[in-house]
């Protein structure tokens, strides 16, 4: 018997990977998605339709962060940068980072799981972020997990969570090998910054995706349905 879990779930190409790879291993499998404020929000309703295509249950919960946290992604006035290269020239974190966002999410999450009685999170952390979001670390997460074995029942014997990080170790073009591996379908996957389903292939989320689908020798498919529904 599988056991379950929960999918920390944006709807970006990391997300949706970690999303069928926990569709292989958990069931019932819950997807939890956050509603924060951020300028790309179209990815939230494009989540929906994914969970829903799949059969997967799906909570949205509404975090209004905007003008609470700094953030270019939460509209505070500093600009995206053009390129991956431009926005690691920045001083410390890059304007994209969004303080703490991953520690609020996992608590959230934990709360979440403890009240559905489901002790898994799935996250799709990986490499190719870890230089720039001190939140998506391998050692954050085991320290997160540890702070909510801590702060739960699970420190009164109930069963003890565990925060999963598929993705860890991988770089974008290895994430879009394995979800293609395991029947991914990114073509309602958004990762631009900007905020609109059709990307505008410069912001440091659209440089990662462009090139490890151009290292693959293949187009995106959200550019191809895009193209195919005549909206770019």
């Amino acid at each position: 018997m599988k056991p379950g879990a929960i999918v920390l779930y944006s709807g970006g190409i990391d997300s949706t990977t970690a999303l069928y790879w926990a569709r292989e291993r958990f069931a019932p499998l819950r997807a939890i998605i956050f509603d924060y404020g951020q300028t790309h929000g179209i990815e939230v309703a494009l989540a929906r339709k994914t969970a829903a295509r799949l059969g997967i249950d799906c909570d949205v919960v509404e975090l209004p962060l905007r003008g609470l946290l700094s953030s270019a992604l939460l509209a505070d006035g500093r600009p995206i940068a053009a390129s991956l290269a431009e926005s690691r020239r920045e001083p410390g974190p890059p304007s994209t980072y969004v303080p703490f966002r991953n520690g609020i999410f996992l608590a959230i999450a934990a709360a979440y799981g403890e009240s559905h009685g489901c002790r898994r999170l799935v996250t799709g952390f990986n490499s190719v972020d870890t230089p720039d979001y001190p939140d998506t670390t391998p050692a954050f997460a085991r320290k997160m997990a540890a702070a909510v074995n801590e702060g739960t029942s699970a420190k009164k014997g109930g069963g003890r969570f565990r925060i999963h990080t598929p993705l860890g170790c991988l770089n974008k073009r290895e994430i879009i090998a394995l979800g293609l591996n395991i029947g991914a379908d990114y073509s309602h996957s958004v990762s631009c910054y900007r905020g609109s389903e059709v990307p505008c292939l410069r912001c440091p989320s659209c440089d990662i995706r462009s090139r490890a689908f151009a290292e693959l020798g293949m187009e995106d498919p959200l550019l191809r349905r895009l193209r195919q529904e005549g909206k770019a």
